[in-house]
């Protein structure tokens, strides 16, 4: 992945009102939602939220549908694939890493 492109995609990610959208439309995968379920869930007004699913699909976050009178916004799971595996592409020197536990201090 060019680091263009996951530029990009952070950076629309990177505003609380887009973060809180792209995380409910994944929770739907695959049957997405419609703008008034995300405006009824979330309580942005119509003209933001317009403005906020623009910049998801610009930054290919998101897929958009046109069925009958509706648009489905649908996650990239491939972008969003393609980004987890660039965050993790250097992780632990490339090799497999294990959780490391947390050791409480004693007082």
């Amino acid at each position: 992945m060019k680091n263009s492109i996951a530029v990009q995609a952070f950076l629309a990610l990177g505003q609380e009102s887009r973060l809180n959208i792209f995380r409910l439309i994944v929770q739907k995968g695959d049957l997405g939602l419609t703008p008034g379920q995300i405006i009824e869930k979330l309580g942005i007004p119509n003209a933001t939220l317009s403005f906020h699913l623009k910049e998801l699909v610009q930054a290919d976050l998101l897929l958009v549908e046109r069925q009958s009178r509706n648009l489905i916004y649908r996650p990239n799971a491939g972008l969003v694939e393609e980004l987890s595996g660039f965050l993790l592409e250097n992780c632990c020197g490339g090799v497999v890493c294990t959780p490391v536990k947390t050791i409480k201090k004693v007082k």
